[in-house]
């Protein structure tokens, strides 16, 4: 019996093509302003998926975020207010910029509760970044008409939410700037990568230097910056993914589905991410359960199911923020998803077969567990 992993990256022979065919060309690096062929290609796909000005290829999610940080001046004295249920980045590039994150609460979609960032702000608000948790988008409209009444900049952490719309509109489009992941279990993939939208002309031009050191035509730094460049090979690579986006979210959709009417029955287990108004592309389809969380997912690892949990411990509770004295916020809601969410697979490689032991297993473990 074959284990199937909560996600997992889909490559096929057109990835492996375009990889090749880069290494064969020797232009592996293309250290300039604008970036290389492959990573133009990249950028221009994005941009049409979004309808973005401009696109900015990098090597990571996590650097995405950092180089608008940068481009956008925050520093020491600043603060930036962001949820503390979300990966460890979101929070990680306010501290590399020398300013305080500040941790707001989330609502029941797990998203940052809009209500929370108006009360957190402050005359050192630089800026707030709500994240699409597993490829919801968050309460757009609230957080950017808060913002706007102070003069606070919205920066997207869209890294789970590639092709995700709210009211008609792609996240990465719904702020300043949006950022997003290429990371090897994400929607689309180059295994590391990232990317930036926005539709700000000097923000763009201030992310391109940010991305490449700071240089335009070499060695002629104008501004701090870092090797935040995406390689061609890894832009060759997210550029097929591009090409198969739309098939990898509606095989998403279904899998999802088919989960959704295999649990209608089941006590115990709630799916909150469900509002009308708004498009999920189930980056990872995310159950609440009721208790004995841990002991559901060891009853699917044994029946050879994988699950994920994201994330068990909030930013705000980790050590490392412990240490900085964050942990005595307090934040009921996100301690409490911490306790209860379960992710499982979703993802376009599962077989009927998968998603039939996927949906056994859980219904099994509930009925006995929730």
């Amino acid at each position: 019996m074959d284990f199937i992993p909560v996600n997992r990256p889909i490559i096929g022979e057109e990835e492996k093509r375009a990889v090749l065919d880069v290494v064969s060309s020797g232009m592996l690096v293309n250290p300039s302003y604008e970036g290389g062929k492959q990573v133009r290609a990249f950028e221009g796909k994005v941009k049409s998926l979004l309808g973005a000005k401009h696109v900015v290829a990098v090597n990571s999610g996590t650097a995405a975020l950092h180089a608008v940080l940068m481009a956008m001046g925050v520093k020491a004295g600043d603060e930036v207010i962001v949820p503390s249920f979300t990966f460890l980045a979101t929070a990680n590039v306010v501290l590399a910029c020398g300013a305080k994150p500040v941790f707001v609460d989330i609502r029941e979609d797990y998203n940052m509760d809009p209500a929370a960032f108006r009360r957190a702000i402050t005359k050192k608000t630089k800026a707030v970044i709500p994240v699409h948790i597993y490829g919801y988008p968050a309460d757009m409209d609230e957080i950017r008409e808060a913002a706007a009444a102070k003069s606070v900049k919205v920066i997207e952490d869209a890294a789970e939410s590639l092709g995700a719309t709210y009211k008609g509109t792609q996240t990465g489009r719904l702020s300043d700037a949006g950022c997003f992941s290429l990371y090897a279990t994400k929607v689309a993939t180059s295994g590391e990568g990232g990317a930036i939208s926005t539709d700000d002309d000097e923000l763009a031009d201030l992310l391109r230097l940010v991305r490449n050191h700071g240089q335009v035509h070499g060695y002629d730094a104008r501004h701090l910056g870092f090797n935040y460049r995406l390689p061609e090979m890894s832009a060759a690579l997210a550029s097929v993914q591009m090409d198969k986006l739309e098939g990898f979210l509606a095989a998403r959709a279904r899998n999802t589905k088919y989960l959704m009417e295999r649990f209608s029955g089941v006590q115990g287990a709630k799916f909150t991410q469900d509002a009308a108004d708004r498009t999920h592309v189930f980056y990872l389809y995310t159950l609440s359960l009721r208790k004995n969380r841990d002991r559901v997912a060891k009853s699917l690892h044994a029946a050879g199911v994988g699950t994920g949990v994201y994330w068990p411990i909030p930013v705000h509770r980790t050590p490392l923020y412990t240490k900085l004295g964050f942990s005595r916020k307090k934040l009921p809601m996100t301690d409490a998803a911490a306790r209860k969410v379960l992710s499982l697979p979703v993802h376009p490689g599962l077989t009927k077969e998968d998603l039939e032991r996927v949906g056994d297993s859980f219904v099994a473990a509930a009925r006995e567990l929730l």
